[in-house]
């Protein structure tokens, strides 16, 4: 079904059993309004291998690490996020090529971050760092972040931005989980929050990946620009707001459909576009329909769809050609 073989995911969630008996422990058993799928390193590569995907790069999902409610939230954030990056590590080496990883880092303490950091990149070798789209509130752009992003800036590392449960979520009478809709509009918030509050131009090496196509970014550009013209933020962003959304890379998981890739497509290239499909939550049935997406979409060219499933990945993780 794919237009070419060795598909390199760049947005593919492993969980665990470490991780989910921490969080059992202080009481937490769900994701973003759903509770845990299983997985399993076996039944990964068996995916893996059933949909053409030679290589992901693996992460912790949401809820992170950091719990704010138990007691000693930073120590234990601190430590899970050892124990995770150990794992994603342990993963690399023992299934050479067929995996990658973005750290987890225990914010919003950014000294213990800057630490684990440092361990996961320089120690373990790990790919990059996942990012929460908010912690307690305060998204990305936020200055309390700048230290981290600076470090960040000066590594030229890849971000993975994935989504979060936004502030206040628990006071919504919708009915609906997180996952199905307000997720995509917490990475739009944290997207144009390091846009809007000068991050991305005073960190211009970081390459920052959103999930799912941006979220809401694509859609709301001609709005968000059109206020920031009127609401004077020309100074922090002289280039116009469409130079900074153009430097984000979005990924196709669960946006793998005509009414997102078209607005991201006239916001961007296809060389700013990466495949990603959200297992082990999005569950592996679904796999298929995300590389029909890409391959059916009429807008993009058999070099653009070449692009998007691999070479836009080797691009950034050069290790992996």
């Amino acid at each position: 079904m794919s237009g070419i073989s060795g598909l390199i995911d760049v947005h593919h969630h492993i969980i665990p059993k470490e991780y989910i008996e921490a969080l059992a422990k202080i009481g937490v058993n769900t994701s973003i309004g759903r509770t845990f799928p299983d997985w399993d390193v076996a039944t990964t590569l068996l995916v893996m291998d059933q949909n053409g995907i030679e290589t992901s790069i693996v992460s912790i999902s949401a809820p992170g690490v950091y719990f704010p409610g138990i007691d000693r939230p930073r120590e234990f954030a601190a430590d899970l996020a050892r124990k995770t990056n150990e794992i994603c590590a342990g993963l690399i080496d023992d299934h050479p090529g067929r995996f990658g990883a973005f750290a987890t880092l225990p914010l919003p303490d950014v000294d213990a971050a800057l630490v684990e950091l440092k361990y996961a990149l320089d120690v373990l070798k790990l790919d990059g760092v996942v990012l929460m789209s908010n912690y307690e509130g305060y998204y990305l752009g936020d200055p309390r972040f700048d230290r981290l992003m600076a470090e960040l800036n000066r590594r030229k590392a890849i971000v993975f931005i994935h989504p979060c449960s936004p502030p206040g979520i628990e006071r919504s009478h919708l009915g609906f989980p997180e996952l199905m809709m307000d997720v995509c509009f917490d990475t739009t918030r944290t997207a144009y929050s390091l846009i809007l509050k000068g991050a991305i131009r005073k960190y211009p090496d970081i390459r920052f990946i959103l999930a799912h196509a941006g979220g809401t970014v694509p859609y709301i550009a001609w709005r968000v620009a059109l206020y920031a013209a009127f609401a004077g933020l020309k100074e922090t962003i002289p280039e116009g707001l469409e130079f900074y959304l153009k430097k984000f890379y979005y990924d196709t998981a669960l946006s793998a459909s005509p009414y997102a890739f078209a607005s991201l497509q006239r916001l961007t290239s296809a060389s700013q576009v990466l495949f990603g499909t959200d297992y082990v939550f999005l569950a592996a049935a679904g796999i298929p329909y995300t590389i029909k997406g890409i391959v059916e979409f009429n807008g993009y060219s058999v070099n653009d769809i070449a692009a998007i499933e691999r070479k836009n990945a080797i691009e950034l993780f050069p290790r992996l050609k």
